[in-house]
This record gives structure tokens, C-alpha cells and sequence, in this order.
């Protein structure tokens, strides 16, 4: 049976979620060197529960989908306010999208994003001792990227766990060697055509022993290319973490992130007892 909602409800339902939050826009993460170098500067918004608590809560950063070329942080404050009344301090980071940055500039922009709520989430009720990653699509890819491969400085014991939602782009080059990067979508500006940039691009391949522990959601009705993916990560994860938690939603690609929408999604309960458990 399918339970349809009336618009002034929803309004409604909407405007006493966000009534329970504080929310911070357009603050600024990159230091000021890098900040220079853009037309305009990325920026990410902070959502924290109004109500007093002299406890520090913890944390999750959300980086966007859009194939790398498309999206912005102001389309998701359902998912931060959502978060935020149910006691989790939710950082919406935006990023430069392709073409004017490459895969490796918008990875540089989501480290710089985690460093900055290390320094600085306590001002907003946040604890960075527990600082959660979380991502849709190539935003799933970005968080993965940013906090596995060295290069980008994140320290993989500061990050307590990451929460990955139907993940584009975990194996690239497997995907690029099988598709090679054309303009379409902006692929060649964001991948290059050097397959060894393909493997610099790839989430997989940075996979140890000191990986945080993962939360995986899958689409059963996602692309196909995403349920390859996904599965090359998975094999490779679970020599490291043999009990990953993996959950196939009967979903296509884009349910799989609009279902955060309804803040009694069953999605809400699994991610914070994920986050409870590892914190």
C-alpha cells in the first residue's frame, strides 16, 4: 500500500525538522593559499541540533553526487537537518565540479574539507574524535579517494568510519580501461586519458589493513557499472574487513539518495547504530 502525503503536511513535517536545527551556511574550509586560486571559493553548510547538550556528538561529513560534473550542496539540507535532529552534527560540503577541476583537485577539496571540521567541528557541538564519511554516487568515490590515498594527508585513524551510498568510481580504472574517457560528461577534463591516473583515481587500490570500517549500500536496481564496482571494492575490503556490513536496497541509483527525504527511513537507524558501534 502506498501512503501519499499531502504537499502543506510535507511543508509542515519540513519546516519542525529544521525548526530543531542550527544552520550554518557558506562556511568556508579551504586554507587561504588554495582559496586564491578559485572563481569561486567551494564552501559547505553545518547543521547541529539546537537544543544544549555539554556533550560532543559526533560527526558526518556528506559530499554529493553528479557524476563529477554536476550537483550542489543546497539541493541536500533535508540530509543534514534530518541528521542533526536525530543528534548528529552533519556537515554538506560543496566542491568544484568538472570541467574546471579534475577528480584529483575536487579529492584535494574534500581533504581540506575533514582537516577543517577536525580543527574547528567542536564550535559547533561536534566531537573530532568521531568524524563519520558518508557519500553518494561520485560523492561516494570523493570521501573514499580523500580518506584512503595518503597523498591527500588525511590520516586514516582520524577518520571513525565510512558510509558509502551506492559509490560511483571505486575501481576507475577498470571502469575507464573498458570505457575510455571521452568529452561526454566532461570525462576526459576530470579523468585525463593516462591510465595511470585511472589507477591514481581508484579507491580500491588503496585498501589495507588500517582502512576504517565501512557501511556499504548498494542499489539492486542501480547501473550496472556502480554493481561492478562495488563488487571488485568488496572483494578486495573483505581481506581487511571480513565482516563489512553490506545492504542491497531494492532502489535504482537515485532513490538510493532521496530516500534520506523521509527521516524515518530505516537508512537513519542503520547509519547512527553504525556510527554508535565505531565510536
Amino acid at each position: 500500500m502506498t501512503i501519499k502525503i499531502p504537499y502543506f503536511l510535507l511543508f509542515f513535517i519540513l519546516m519542525f525538522s529544521s525548526c530543531a536545527v542550527n544552520k550554518t551556511e557558506d562556511v568556508s574550509y579551504l586554507n587561504k593559499k588554495a582559496a586564491k586560486s578559485f572563481k569561486e571559493e567551494p564552501k559547505m553548510n553545518i547543521f547541529s541540533p539546537k537544543k544544549g547538550t555539554s556533550k560532543k556528538l559526533p560527526v558526518l561529513i556528506f559530499v554529493h553526487g553528479g557524476n563529477w560534473n554536476s550537483g550542489k550542496k543546497e539541493l541536500y539540507s533535508f540530509f543534514g537537518n534530518n541528521f542533526a535532529k536525530k543528534g548528529i552534527v552533519t556537515v554538506v560540503v560543496g566542491y568544484t565540479l568538472s570541467p574546471e577541476a579534475s577528480y584529483k583537485e575536487m579529492a584535494i577539496e574534500i581533504a581540506q574539507a575533514i582537516k577543517w571540521t577536525k580543527s574547528n567541528i567542536s564550535d559547533y557541538k561536534g566531537d573530532p574524535e568521531k568524524i563519520f564519511l558518508t557519500g553518494h554516487s561520485a560523492g561516494g568515490h570523493l570521501v573514499a579517494l580523500a580518506a584512503l590515498d595518503g597523498q591527500y594527508g588525511i590520516q586514516e585513524k582520524d577518520i571513525s568510519g565510512i558510509i558509502l551510498n551506492d559509490a560511483a568510481g571505486l575501481d576507475m580504472h577498470h571502469y575507464l580501461e573498458n570505457n575510455p574517457p571521452t568529452t561526454t560528461d566532461n570525462y576526459l577534463t576530470t579523468w585525463t586519458n593516462d591510465p595511470l591516473q585511472w589507477k591514481d583515481a581508484s579507491p580500491i587500490n588503496y585498501l589495507s589493513e588500517s582502512t576504517p570500517p565501512m557501511l556499504i549500500y548498494v542499489g539492486d536496481k542501480t547501473y550496472e557499472s556502480i554493481k561492478v564496482g562495488n563488487k571488485r571494492f568488496l572483494e578486495k575490503l573483505k581481506a581487511f574487513q571480513p565482516k563489512v556490513e553490506v545492504k542491497y536496497i531494492n532502489k535504482k541509483h537515485i532513490p538510493m539518495m532521496t530516500q534520506y527525504f523521509w527521516s524515518w527511513n530505516n537508512r537513519y537507524k542503520e547509519i547512527i547504530n553504525f556510527i554508535n558501534n565505531n565510536s
